[in-house]
């Protein structure tokens, strides 16, 4: 399935392969350098493998991923029960010139799309610098809840 929307942008899935896995483990170098990110590291072939993969693409160049994977919750919260079906997103990321141009949320809701039939939720969890940006992308633009934080304060 392939989404053509916003500046002649192109969404779709696909599978995991050495090519792939390639230019996701480079866009993964240039995260790790930005340094926008508590603690993010690149990829491993090992941080892909498993996951459903949608990539953002305009002129057959790779701007933008998101990757994730279906799980089952693990306990019983406030938000839902346990055993429900949810979609982690592990990771989405567009490349800094593309960015504020709609690439994310169109990743997002394709792939909010994508796995619609498999799981009751979406769930993802940050570390980026830049909470009020990331806070207000996710919920007033994406329409996200926000569910708990984990803050902390050197001393």
């Amino acid at each position: 399935m392939i989404f053509l929307g916003v500046y002649g942008l192109e969404i779709r899935e696909v599978k995991l392969c050495g090519s792939i896995a390639r230019e996701l483990i480079a866009l993964s170098v240039d995260w790790e350098a930005e340094n926008i990110s508590h603690g993010y590291r690149r990829n491993g072939i090992e941080d892909l493998e498993g996951n459903r993969i949608f990539l953002a693409e305009e002129k057959s160049e790779i701007i933008g991923c998101l990757f994730g994977k279906l799980e089952k919750a693990k306990g019983t919260s406030s938000v839902m029960s346990e055993g429900t079906a949810c979609f982690e997103v592990e990771e989405l990321y567009v490349k800094p010139a593309y960015r504020s141009r709609g690439v994310g949320s169109a990743l997002f809701r394709y792939a909010e799309e994508a796995v619609r039939p498999e799981a009751e939720f979406i769930t993802l969890g940050t570390a980026t610098k830049n909470f009020r940006a990331i806070l207000h992308f996710y919920i007033d633009e994406l329409g996200m809840e926000f569910w708990s934080a984990r803050l902390f304060k050197k001393l």
